[in-house]
């Protein structure tokens, strides 16, 4: 599938575009950290195992590739 880029709309500065690309890549930063320490012990205290340690457990080591 053939990409193509769209013109900028009008009156978009690249300024405002930079801007909202750095925001994309905190908000996917922080989601492929995971959950905060408070978050993954409070799951612990729960009794409770995060999404990514049942994923783990229930995998073939190594098949698992989040994306």
């Amino acid at each position: 599938m053939a990409m193509t880029t769209a013109p900028a709309p009008a009156g978009t500065a690249p300024a405002d575009i930079r801007g909202h690309v750095a925001e994309l890549h905190a908000i996917r930063a922080q989601a492929t950290a995971g959950p905060s320490e408070k978050a993954t012990a409070a799951q612990h205290a729960k009794g409770k195992l995060t999404a990514r340690e049942r994923i783990e457990l229930l995998l073939d080591p190594g098949s698992f590739q989040e994306v």
